[in-house]
């Protein structure tokens, strides 16, 4: 299904690489504006560059709430608007049974995935009008639970829940907040891994294979779209049966 984002502005948070940069490249596409916010301002700028016209790039530390208000502060200044934001960026960590977990590595997860999102929400729906989506990238983990995987799992369920009070919120303006929970996903930070871990990965999904970027780009667009005009505080899998078993 094609979608026409013309006229919209775009904000998509870790959107240099991985799930971001599909995202990022399905609104230009579509004909929106994009703000590509990034840890990595490099490539977020070049990710800008190779998209041309009405694609812009900032910096941005989802953990940092001033960082998180400079971003939306610059989406306005250079588009004059924002209209949908893909709250994207995140981290995992090695696992670890949960009495051998380390703080800082709870802190950080959690500083990152679940604060993140909080951060990246208190500004843009400051500053969103009647008709925005926000679509919050959150994970099947945020719908079941993995040993080892504590803070990572927790931090995807607070996505969820956090998704609900923001559409119950933000639907009295007509601001719609929905989230997606990816399963296994071919980016950068799993293609480290060795081919027999992902051929195990791959077999957890009932599909057999691991899901591409664009795959979770097209259920984005959707919900970012006026196709899902009455969506809102769902959370979609796209997780290739994954939770389904």
């Amino acid at each position: 299904m094609n979608f026409d984002l013309s006229g919209k502005v775009a904000l998509v948070t870790g959107g240099a690489s991985g799930i971001g940069e599909a995202c990022a490249r399905g609104f230009h596409a579509a004909g929106a504006k994009v703000v590509i916010a990034d840890l990595n301002p490099d490539a977020a700028g070049a990710l800008a560059d190779e998209l041309g016209e009405g694609a812009a790039a900032t910096k941005v530390d989802v953990a940092d709430p001033g960082s998180c208000q400079a971003m939306v502060d610059f989406t306005i200044k250079t588009f004059g608007a924002l209209d949908i934001a893909v709250n994207n960026a995140g981290i995992s960590t090695e696992l670890a049974p949960l009495p051998e977990t380390r703080i800082e590595d709870w802190r950080k997860v959690i500083s990152i995935n679940l604060d993140g999102v909080f951060y990246c929400l208190k500004p843009e729906m400051a500053v969103m009008k009647a008709g925005a989506s926000i679509v919050n990238i959150a994970s099947v983990m945020g719908a079941i639970g993995r040993t080892g995987a504590a803070a990572y799992v927790a931090s995807k369920h607070g996505v969820v829940g956090l998704t609900k009070v923001a559409a119950l919120e933000g639907a009295e303006n007509n601001i719609r907040v929905n989230a997606i929970g990816p399963g296994y996903i071919e980016t950068p930070l799993l293609k480290q891994a060795t081919l027999e871990a992902l051929d195990t990965i791959a077999g957890l999904h009932p599909v057999g294979r691991l899901g591409k970027p664009d795959e979770i780009a097209s259920a984005v667009l959707f919900l970012a779209s006026p196709a899902a005009s009455f969506i809102t505080g769902a959370y979609y899998p796209v997780d290739g049966g994954y939770i389904a078993q």
